[in-house]
């Protein structure tokens, strides 16, 4: 694995372990929503999170979130939703944007500057007629061989880690697959229906070596969660879901400035992350990753600790992060067959929570108690990771 000096893993987020909550939760419109807005989709998602939490609206004096391509989103967000919080934010990392929001609004909650926080999303990526495409221009190194943005980036790591590590085509598939699996478990997922490994290497495709089954979905859908102090938080309707430890890190913008195509920043943040929780890897239950393309899932699962570096692919193609495997993943199925409208990040928290909070239904994992939820933002460049747990492991 590459060593990236000067970064001091062991320093953790100033927030105190297990003293924030997570207590409300829920997805909306995902798949196709047509004639909802974004913020109308975000809007719901955040009323039915807050009745899951037996919160009022005017309760909330913290406000995150993103909407797309709106640099104001929480300003325009609170008055839509017609309240005054005493702290917002909307900063935009990408998909690791929600996670930072977490991070943040634990700070807040603790010292004081807000009870409650609402994080919401909403996109109408799919019936707006978008393309698997970001705003984002290759930069002045990449734009002579024309990639396609983002596609070509998880490419071009894809072959690299090929190359390194011997990772392979029908590895990546396995993660299409085992996505597929979990989805075909929630009624609620976009993407059903039976996917194999020749359907993956058969299908078309998008930027070599990945084909349309390796990339994220384009859909609908909104997310929202609300986090209180964990003293609130215990006289409140559901039982919370703890904060346990949370860390970001960035080390790149564009592709090309990346210094190792098959090491994120994962590596840093999931380190940080897990001292604060004061768990290893070994100990986590299910894990919620950003799998914007199927590369996603190899990489974050080496550098979260969870295998040894080029020993994703492998460890995938076993059955491991299927149903019934050992280690869950993904267990909506993911970015790649539940939903992705834009940003996944924030559905990635949520599916987290519902599984510590056992109201996953027919995916549900089996005595859950701790889990990762980690997000991804714009060619790997930024990421962040939260660890969650029950009441049990605080």
């Amino acid at each position: 694995m590459s060593v990236y000096p000067g970064s001091d893993f062991g320093r953790c987020t100033g927030f105190t372990r297990g003293k924030t909550a997570i207590v409300g939760a829920a997805t909306f419109g995902m798949g196709e929503s047509p004639q909802w807005s974004a913020m109308e989709l975000a809007a719901a998602a955040a009323q039915a999170a807050l009745d899951d939490a037996g919160v009022n609206l005017t309760q909330i004096d913290g406000l995150f979130g993103c909407l797309p391509e709106d640099p104001f989103a929480t300003v325009h967000m609170a008055e839509y939703l017609g309240i005054r919080p005493r702290l917002s934010d909307n900063n935009r990392t990408g998909g690791s944007a929600f996670m930072t929001h977490a991070i943040h609004a634990a700070m807040a909650l603790e010292a004081g500057a807000c009870e409650y926080v609402l994080i919401l999303y909403g996109s109408n990526q799919r019936s707006a007629g978008r393309k698997l495409v970001t705003p984002r221009r290759p930069s002045v190194y990449e734009a002579p061989y024309r990639p396609l943005v983002p596609a070509s980036a998880y490419a071009l790591v894809a072959s690299r880690h090929m190359f390194e590590y011997g990772t392979t085509r029908e590895q990546l598939a396995a993660v299409a697959v085992a996505a597929r699996q979990w989805a075909n478990l929630n009624p609620a997922a976009f993407a059903r229906g039976e996917l194999t490994i020749a359907d993956c290497l058969s299908s078309r495709m998008v930027s070599d070596p990945l084909t349309v089954r390796d990339c994220c979905l384009v859909t609908d859908g909104a997310a929202a969660i609300v986090m209180t102090t964990a003293a609130r938080a215990c006289e409140l309707r559901r039982a919370p879901v703890y904060l346990l430890g949370g860390a970001a890190a960035t080390w790149h913008d564009g592709i090309a400035q990346m210094r190792d195509l098959t090491v994120t920043a994962a590596f840093e943040s999931g380190a940080r992350a897990f001292a604060q929780a004061q768990c290893a890897p070994s100990e986590i239950d299910v894990i919620e990753l950003y799998d914007a393309f199927t590369i996603s899932t190899v990489l974050f699962l080496e550098d979260l600790g969870f295998c040894r570096k080029g020993e994703g692919g492998a460890f995938i193609q076993t059955g491991a992060i299927a149903p019934g495997g050992s280690l869950p993943v993904n267990t909506n199925g993911g970015g790649l067959s539940c939903v992705h409208p834009g940003m996944y990040g924030l559905f990635a928290i949520v599916e987290a929570r519902q599984q510590l909070a056992k109201l996953a239904d027919g995916r549900q994992v089996p005595n859950a108690e701790l889990a990762v939820a980690h997000g991804s933002g714009l060619e790997l460049s930024s990421q962040a990771t939260l660890i969650l747990g029950t009441e049990a492991t605080v």
